[in-house]
C-alpha cells in the first residue's frame, strides 16, 4: 500500500463528479441538468491535457475521436441521467491523467461506440487506423463481462481478458479506468443483485489485476468502492474507527511528520517530501481477518512516506529511523533490491514511536522515480516519455505474469478452472527464491518446490522427483522461505502426481496439473470404453469395428469413435445403447412387466429394528451398489456427494475431493447422499459404529523408532493401522501412506493431532 491512496495529488485528474462510496456526490465543478457538453470546449481541454505533457501528440484525433464518440451515443444516458458521452470523456481524462498516448486516450474515447452505437469496426479503422481500432476491439470485446451473471460466462470472458492482454497492455488501462468510473457511479444502479455481481467481479478481477501493472492508486479506490457495496455494514464501522481517531489525533500525522524530518536532518540525509497517510478500510479489514487481529491490534493503520533523491539515500534514511525508533520485528522488506514482479520498489520497516505515543507505525522509503512507478505502475515507463531512447514497444506490451496466465489458459480444461487457477496467480504475497546458478524466482506465500520447478518451466515441473532446499534434501510439499536456494532433481518421462494438487499454491502448477489427470482420466475412459464395448459387440454377434460404429455415431450425436469410446468408459452412454444405435435391428420389443413375488418373510432371530436397506448412506435407491473413493478417503462428518457410473454403483467422494473437477461436463452423473448414522451406530444406540478407512500422509525423522512412533501414537488415540507405505525415504527424513480405520472424523482429528505430538513426526496431513 502506498501512501497518499487513490485520492493522491498528481496521480490521477479529478472529475466532476465524484461520487463517494455511501452515495454522496462530491462537487467539484458545478454541475447543471444533464445536458450535451461543448464538443470544442472538452476536447479542447482534453487535447491540452495531453500536450502538456506530449508536446508531438495529435490532438485532432482526440477531437475527431470525441466528435464521432458524441454523435455515435447521441441521446443515450447513464443510470444518474447524464449524457452518455460523459462516461467515455471521463476515462479518456482518467488516462491522461496517467499520461498515457494518444491511441489510448482516443480508445477511452471510442470504448463503447461498437458495443452501444450502429458505428462498426471497418468505420473506426477507416477513421483512425489499425491500431486504434484494434485497441476498440480489444476493450469491446470485454464489455459483456460486467453484465454476465453465469460464472461460466464470465469465465470465458476472463479468458478473452488474459488474451487481449497478452497483445496490447493498453487494452487492460483502459478497461481498468473505464471499470474506476463506473464503481464511481456504481450506485446508481437501481438492481442490487447487478451491482453486487459488478462490485464482486471487481474485487476478485480488476483490483487484482491493477496491482499487478503496479497501479496503487487504482487498485486501491477500487477496493474501496466495491467494499462498500459488498459489505456496507463491514465498510461503515471501519470508517468510523478511522473518523474517531482522526478526531482523537488530528495532529498527529503532521506531528510524526515535523519529527522524521528532524531524524533524517540530524543524520544529515537529504529529504525530497514525506507524507502521512492511513490505511484503506478493505485493507484494514482484509488484515483484521487474514491475522484474526482486532482493530486496535493493528501495527499500520498510520504510515509515513519517505521520498529521497538516490537510491543510497533511502538506506541512509533507513538507518537513520532504526537508530531512532525501536523496530517492530518482521515488518522489515527491500523491495529496492529485489523488486516485486509489478516493477515495484521501496524500502519498508515498522517502528514503536517513543513515549507517550508509543503507537506502531509503517514508513516506506523510496525515490520520485519509485515512487511514480509505485503509483502509475506501468504506465509510469510508457515508450514517449524517453523519446531519446530506444525501446521496444514489445518490453511494454509482454510481462511475464500475462504470459503465465496464458499458459494456464492452455492447461486449463474448463472456463471455471481457468478463473480458479488466475486468480490463485493474482492474489500473491511474494516470497524470493534462487536457483543454484543464482536466478532470482518470485513465488506467492506458502509455494513448494514444486511451484518453484513450474515456474521455471513446465517440463521441469512435470519431470520433478525431489527438491534440494539449501543443499538439504526436503519432501516436495515444504514451504519455502524468503533466500532459500532450490535445486529440483528431475527424472526422463516423469508425471506429475495428482496428490501434488493439494499443496501447490501457483495457478500454473494446478492447472498443468490438472491437465495431467484430465488427460490420464480420458485415457482410460478410453481404454475402459473400448473394451466394455468389444464384449458388448461380441455378446451380440456382430461387427464391432470402427466402420460399423459410424452409424452410432450419428444416432448418439458424437463426433468421433473416441470420443464415444469415452462416453461409454465414463458411465455416459451403456454399451447396448451403442449396440442398438448400430443395430437399431437388435432392439427388442417391449416385454410384459413381470409379476415380482413379495420377499420372504424375516428369519426370527434378526433384529427388529434392522432392515435390508439399512444402508450407512442416504439418498441411494435400496440396495443400490456404492462404495468409497480410493482417492480422498471420506468418512462420518465429511461432507459428500455421489457420482453414478453405469455398472459399478455409486463412488463416494468428499466434496472438496480434486478428482470431483473431471466430473464437472456432466453433472447429472452426481447424486445428493449423506451419511446415515442410526445405520452407522448399528440401531442400537450403544455408541458401536462402524470403523471407516481414512488416509493420512506423514513426514517423520528417518530413524529407527519412527515407525514404532508413528503406530503408538494411533494406537494411543483409539485408531488401527489398516495398512502403511513408505513412498519416500532419504537419508533425513521419510514419507508414508497410512490407512486408519476411524470412526468418524472428529475421531480422525483426534488421530492426527496425536501424530502431531509424536517424537519425530515433522509433519501430518490428511492423505
Amino acid at each position: 500500500m502506498t501512501p497518499g491512496g487513490a485520492g493522491s495529488a498528481g496521480t490521477r485528474p479529478t472529475l466532476a463528479p465524484v461520487y463517494a462510496p455511501d452515495g454522496t456526490a462530491v462537487e467539484v465543478a458545478p454541475r447543471s441538468a444533464p445536458a450535451p457538453v461543448p464538443a470544442g470546449l472538452v476536447s479542447a481541454g482534453l487535447a491540452a491535457k495531453l500536450r502538456s505533457y506530449d508536446p508531438k501528440a495529435d490532438t485532432g484525433l482526440i477531437d475527431a475521436a470525441y466528435t464521432l464518440a458524441e454523435r455515435a451515443h447521441g441521446t443515450q444516458r447513464r443510470d444518474n441521467g447524464d449524457p452518455y458521452i460523459t462516461h467515455p470523456l471521463a476515462v479518456a481524462d482518467i488516462l491522461a491523467g496517467y499520461r498515457l498516448d494518444t491511441a489510448s486516450i482516443a480508445t477511452g474515447l471510442l470504448h463503447d461506440v461498437i458495443e452501444d452505437t450502429p458505428v462498426k469496426l471497418p468505420e473506426i479503422q477507416t477513421r483512425f487506423g489499425g491500431e486504434i481500432a484494434g485497441l476498440v476491439d480489444g476493450v469491446t470485446k470485454l464489455t459483456r463481462l460486467e453484465l454476465q451473471s453465469d460464472r461460466t460466462k464470465q469465465a470465458e470472458n476472463f479468458r478473452k481478458l488474459v488474451l487481449a492482454i497478452s497483445r496490447d497492455i493498453r487494452v487492460l488501462l483502459v478497461k481498468l479506468a473505464d471499470r474506476l468510473h463506473n464503481m464511481r457511479t456504481l450506485h446508481f444502479v437501481q438492481d442490487a443483485e447487478r451491482r453486487g455481481r459488478i462490485a464482486r467481479e471487481t474485487m476478485e478481477i480488476y483490483a487484482p489485476l491493477a496491482e499487478r501493472i503496479g497501479m496503487d492508486a487504482v487498485k486501491t479506490e477500487l477496493q474501496t468502492l466495491a467494499f462498500a457495496q459488498l459489505d456496507p455494514e463491514a465498510y461503515a464501522t471501519i470508517q468510523a474507527r478511522l473518523n474517531f481517531l482522526r478526531g482523537q489525533g488530528a495532529d498527529v500525522i503532521e506531528e510524526v511528520r515535523t519529527e522524521l524530518i528532524r531524524v533524517c536532518e540530524d543524520a544529515g540525509v537529504k529529504v525530497t517530501e514525506i507524507a502521512g497517510r492511513e490505511k484503506s478500510p478493505y485493507s484494514i479489514w482484509e488484515k483484521m481477518h487474514r491475522r484474526n487481529i482486532a482493530f486496535e491490534q493493528l501495527s499500520d493503520i498510520m504510515a509515513f512516506r519517505i521520498v529521497v533523491p538516490t537510491k543510497e539515500a533511502c538506506y541512509g534514511v533507513l538507518g537513520a529511523v532504526h537508530s531512532a525508533y525501536p523496530v517492530i520485528a518482521g515488518r522489515f522488506k527491500d523491495y529496492i533490491s529485489t523488486p516485486k514482479s509489478n516493477g515495484y520498489q521501496s524500502l519498508h520497516t515498522g517502528v514503536t514511536l517513543r513515549e507517550p505515543r508509543n503507537q506502531k507505525i509503517e514508513i516506506q522509503i523510496r525515490t520520485a522515480e519509485m515512487n511514480n512507478v509505485a503509483e502509475n505502475g506501468v504506465a509510469a515507463h510508457w515508450v514517449y516519455k524517453v523519446p531519446d531512447k530506444k525501446t521496444d514497444t514489445r518490453d511494454l506490451q509482454q510481462f511475464r505474469w500475462v504470459q503465465d496466465l496464458l499458459e494456464i489458459l492452455e492447461n486449463s480444461a474448463a472456463p471455471d478452472d481457468f478463473l480458479e487457477n488466475t486468480k490463485l496467480e493474482l492474489y500473491e504475497d511474494q516470497v524470493f527464491c534462487f536457483t543454484p546458478k543464482g536466478q532470482l524466482i518470485q513465488l506467492p506465500r506458502g509455494a513448494t518446490p514444486v511451484d518453484f520447478a513450474y515456474a521455471v518451466h513446465s517440463q521441469v515441473g512435470d519431470a520433478c522427483v525431489g527438491a534440494k532446499i539449501n543443499g538439504r534434501l526436503l519432501p516436495l510439499r515444504h514451504q519455502l522461505q524468503n533466500g532459500d536456494q532450490v535445486e529440483i532433481m528431475t527424472a526422463r518421462g516423469g508425471t506429475p502426481s495428482p496428490q501434488w494438487e493439494r499443496f501447490v499454491v501457483t495457478g500454473k502448477a494446478r492447472a498443468r496439473i490438472r491437465r495431467f489427470i484430465h488427460q490420464q482420466q480420458r485415457q482410460q475412459h478410453l481404454d475402459a470404453g473400448r473394451a466394455e464395448l468389444a464384449k458388448a459387440f461380441r455378446q451380440a454377434g456382430v461387427d464391432g469395428s470402427e466402420k460399423a460404429l459410424e452409424p452410432a455415431l450419428k444416432t448418439l450425436k458424437y463426433s468421433g469413435v473416441d470420443d464415444l469410446y469415452i462416453a461409454v468408459g465414463a458411465g455416459n452412454v451403456g454399451p447396448k445403447d451403442v449396440v442398438h444405435a448400430a443395430y437399431p435391428e437388435l432392439r427388442q420389443s417391449p416385454r410384459a412387466p413381470r409379476v415380482i413375488p413379495a420377499p420372504p418373510p424375516r428369519a426370527a432371530g434378526r433384529h427388529p429394528h434392522r432392515s435390508d436397506f439399512d444402508m450407512p448412506i442416504t439418498g441411494l435407491v435400496p440396495g443400490m451398489a456404492y462404495h468409497f473413493a480410493g482417492c480422498c478417503h471420506p468418512v462420518p462428518g465429511d461432507d459428500i456427494v455421489g457420482i453414478v457410473t453405469t455398472g459399478k454403483g455409486v463412488t463416494i467422494h468428499g466434496r472438496d475431493c480434486p478428482t470431483l473437477t473431471g466430473f464437472a461436463a456432466t453433472p447429472e452423473r452426481f447424486i445428493e447422499v449423506d451419511w446415515n448414522y442410526t445405520a452407522l451406530s448399528g440401531g442400537r444406540g450403544d455408541g458401536k459404529s462402524q470403523h471407516h478407512t481414512a488416509r493420512i500422509s506423514v513426514i517423520g525423522a528417518n530413524e529407527p523408532t519412527a515407525l514404532a512412533n508413528l503406530t503408538n501414537a494411533i494406537a494411543k488415540q483409539e485408531g488401527a493401522v489398516a495398512s502403511l507405505k513408505i513412498v519416500n525415504r532419504q537419508p533425513d527424513f521419510i514419507e508414508a501412506l497410512v490407512d486408519v480405520d476411524v470412526r468418524d472424523v472428529a475421531h480422525l482429528s483426534k488421530v492426527i493431532a496425536g501424530l502431531r505430538g509424536a517424537v519425530g513426526v515433522k509433519g501430518v496431513e490428511r492423505g
